[in-house]
C-alpha cells in the first residue's frame, strides 16, 4: 500500500476538514520522503507535477493553520513539559524581515522555543514560537515576552504539570509570572544566583564533590519562594543546582529527563533538515515549522511502533535507533500490525482540541 495512503488516517483524527486532511497528508508525506522542510524539495517528492505541487502547498498554508493543529500533540498523560529555544542560523537571509542577529552578535537567523512532551526517549513537540532581535525591535516586545507568548498557548492544558525550562529561562520576571499565574514549574539556575532564606539572610549555594544538597523554603533573589537542589556529580567540573515550586528533588528528577528535546532538536536537524526552513515570511515560516513537527512525531510514533517488529527483544539494535531514525533511515514496510499500534498510540496522545481547519 502506499504510504501516503497509510498516513491519511493520522490526518483524518487530526484536521477536521477532510479534504485538508488529504492536503496535509500529500504534503506530510512529501515532507517525510524529502527530509526536508523546502517547498520546492516537498512538491517534487510529493510526485507528479513540481509546479502544481507547490501552489497547492502556497494554497494550503494560506487557507490553515497548522500551528493550531500541533498543539493536539500536547500529552495529557505526560508528567511534565518540556521547554527550549534552538538558533536557526540563516546567515544568507539578513534582509527577511524576521531573521535578526544570534547570540554571537554577528551570525543573521532567528530563534525557535520549542515546547514538547517526552515520549519513549525522544519528545513530541507541541507548540513553539519564533523571535529574533528584528522583531522584538519591531514589535517593542522583549525575548521574556515571547517566552510569556509560548507558555501562554498551553496554560490551560498544563494543569499541575510543570514546566521544565534550562538556565535561559532563570530570570524573575518569568518566575514572578509562572507564579501569578499558577504554573509550576522546574528551572536550572545560572551561576550567581541569589537566594535568602525567610530571616531575609543570603544563603550560600554551595556542595561538596559527588554529594547533593537540598535548600527548602528559600526567597529567588528575595522574591519568589522556591525548594532548591544541588548536586556536584564526579568528573564534572561543577555542580548543577535546580529551582522549582515542587519539592526539590522531585524538580531534580525532571530537570535530568529534559534532554529529550534536545535529543529531538538532533533528530530534526540531522534527519529532517531542519536547518534548510527558509520562508520569505514570518507566518508561512511558522506555519512550515508547524508541518515539520507534525511530520516528525507522525515518524517517531509509527517508528516506535517499528521497533519491536525490527529488532529482537533485548537486542543492542532495538535501544540504539530513536524511533524517527528507523521511520525514516530504514525505511521498512508499515505492517498492519504496525499500523495498528501506531493509530492507537496515535489516539491516545492527540489531545481534543479543535482545530478549525
Amino acid at each position: 500500500m502506499n504510504k501516503c495512503t497509510q498516513l491519511l488516517p493520522f490526518l483524518r483524527d487530526l484536521f477536521d476538514d477532510q479534504g485538508n486532511a488529504w492536503k496535509a497528508t500529500r504534503i506530510v508525506d512529501g515532507i517525510l520522503k524529502a527530509r526536508s522542510p523546502r517547498l520546492s524539495e516537498i512538491a517534487r517528492a510529493m510526485g507528479g507535477n513540481e509546479a502544481a505541487n507547490y501552489k497547492c502547498i502556497q494554497r494550503f498554508l494560506d487557507a490553515n493553520d497548522p500551528r493550531q493543529v500541533l498543539l493536539r500533540f500536547f500529552r495529557e498523560q505526560a508528567p511534565f513539559v518540556i521547554g527550549d529555544p534552538t538558533e536557526m542560523p540563516r546567515p544568507q537571509a539578513k534582509h527577511t524581515e524576521y531573521v535578526g542577529t544570534l547570540s554571537d552578535g554577528e551570525t543573521s537567523g532567528y530563534w525557535l522555543l520549542l515546547l514538547a512532551t517526552p515520549f519513549h526517549g525522544r519528545a513530541i513537540p507541541c507548540g513553539f514560537v519564533s523571535y529574533s532581535s528584528r522583531t522584538i525591535n519591531q514589535e517593542a516586545s522583549s525575548r521574556n515576552q515571547h517566552h510569556f507568548a509560548a507558555f501562554a498557548q498551553v496554560k490551560e492544558l498544563l494543569g499541575s504539570k510543570p514546566l521544565v525550562l534550562d538556565r535561559e529561562f532563570s530570570y524573575l520576571e518569568l518566575l514572578e509570572n509562572l507564579v501569578t499565574e499558577g504554573v509550576n514549574f522546574v528551572i536550572r539556575l545560572k551561576t550567581g544566583a541569589h537566594f535568602y532564606d525567610q530571616a531575609g539572610n543570603r544563603v550560600e549555594l554551595s556542595v561538596p564533590t559527588g554529594k547533593t544538597r537540598i535548600l527548602n523554603q528559600v526567597y529567588y533573589k528575595g522574591k519568589v519562594l522556591v525548594n532548591v537542589v544541588g548536586i556536584w556529580k564526579k568528573g564534572f567540573s561543577g555542580p548543577m543546582w535546580i529551582m522549582t515550586n515542587l519539592s526539590a528533588m522531585v524538580g531534580l528528577t525532571y530537570y535530568l529527563q529534559r534532554m529529550k528535546i534536545e535529543e529531538a532538536f538532533r533528530d530534526l536537524k540531522s534527519l529532517l533538515n531542519f536547518q534548510k526552513l527558509m520562508n520569505k515570511h514570518r507566518t508561512q515560516m511558522e506555519k512550515m515549522v508547524a508541518f515539520l513537527l507534525i511530520a516528525y512525531a507522525l515518524a517517531l510514533i509509527l517508528g516506535e511502533a517499528l521497533r519491536s517488529q525490527l529488532f529482537p527483544e533485548g537486542s543492542r539494535k532495538q535501544s540504539m535507533f530513536s524511533g524517527p531514525f528507523i521511520f525514516l533511515k530504514l525505511k521498512p514496510d508499515l505492517s498492519p500490525p504496525v499500523l495498528s499500534l501506531s493509530r492507537s498510540t496515535f489516539s491516545q496522545i492527540l489531545c481534543p482540541v479543535r482545530t478549525h481547519v
